[in-house]
């Protein structure tokens, strides 16, 4: 079992940053890979950025450049370091720990990004 707890969301300006994190408990040590998803209204889910257990990163195209993935293996948790927002990243953030074919999700956070 794998207990994923997300923290660091809410609200800022357009051109803001936050930092997003997720710790891990648990049978951390069966990750495989992490990823952040985001969701908003009226919207499917999707991947923002993953970071596998060797540290190969990926983001999608709309974050590039903005969104740094990374890890901090001590602590057992994954961060997400978003600059430049914009309107449109506004969501709820999850966390996902991968094993195998399955995984585990966390709660979510919100971001806003509204002025």
């Amino acid at each position: 079992q794998v207990r994923l707890v997300e923290s660091g969301g809410g609200l800022v300006q357009p051109g803001g940053s936050l930092r997003l994190s997720c710790a891990a408990s648990g049978t951390v040590f069966s990750i495989h890979y992490m990823v952040w998803y985001r969701q908003a209204p009226g919207k499917e889910r999707e991947s923002v950025a993953s970071i596998t257990s060797g540290g190969v990163t990926d983001y999608h195209d709309s974050v590039k450049g903005r969104f740094t993935i990374s890890r901090d293996n001590a602590k057992n948790t994954v961060y997400l370091q978003m600059n430049s927002l914009k309107v449109e990243d506004t969501a709820v953030y999850l966390c996902h720990a991968g094993i195998g074919l399955g995984g585990y999700w966390g709660q979510g956070t919100q971001v806003t990004v509204s002025s």
